[in-house]
């Protein structure tokens, strides 16, 4: 999927009104207001969504699912608030740090199974990974590759780190698929 076709997934209204309800969901967790759960329409299916909140740059929460209901809003404010209260890797979110935090929203296109030996199915920066094996499933966004400057091999044996895999378990069988995703917040 080009990028011209993963930009237009959205519209820029659309992206503002998700972001907003994603920051809304923290700040009624962080107990500051009620969250606002607002309609947005048009919103195309989705294969998941994930929310990611950062402190000055720095990651402090993300959490998301690949199992989306119907609606896409709702799945992004429940998955903001659990970013914010439950990521086991941190502390939840205070009240002191609601200002000085991001947030991002990832829209998941559909999940394309790969052959993970050839090296045209991952394209670093524009498709996320998921590696399944048995009732382990891992799974690194889009921007995490770019974030680490991870070569294709480094993403695909960082994404079985993250299923609690082998390292090589993308060369042994594990089932690999591919997703693009639509990364937009408030930074």
């Amino acid at each position: 999927m080009d990028a011209a076709k993963r930009s237009a997934m959205l519209t820029d209204d659309q992206r503002h009104r998700l972001v907003a309800v994603a920051r809304s969901s923290v700040l009624a967790r962080v107990g500051r207001l009620a969250a606002l759960i607002d309609d947005v329409p048009g919103l195309p299916a989705a294969s998941g969504v994930f929310v990611t909140i950062r402190t000055r740059g720095e990651l402090r929460g993300c959490l998301g699912t690949l199992e989306c209901g119907e609606r896409l809003v709702d799945e992004i404010a429940r998955c903001a608030a659990e970013a914010a209260s439950v990521d086991p890797r941190f502390p939840p979110v205070t009240v002191d740090e609601l200002e000085e935090i991001s947030i991002e929203v990832s829209v998941l296109g559909p999940l394309e199974p790969i052959d993970p030996n050839d090296p045209e199915a991952v394209v670093i920066g524009m498709h996320g990974l998921v590696v399944e094996h048995g009732r382990r499933r891992g799974l690194l966004l889009p921007q995490v590759a770019i974030e680490w400057s991870w070569t294709r091999e480094q993403f695909l044996s960082q994404t079985c780190i993250k299923a609690g895999l082998p390292v090589n378990a993308w060369r042994r069988g594990a089932a690999v698929f591919r997703f693009a995703a639509e990364v937009f917040g408030d930074e």
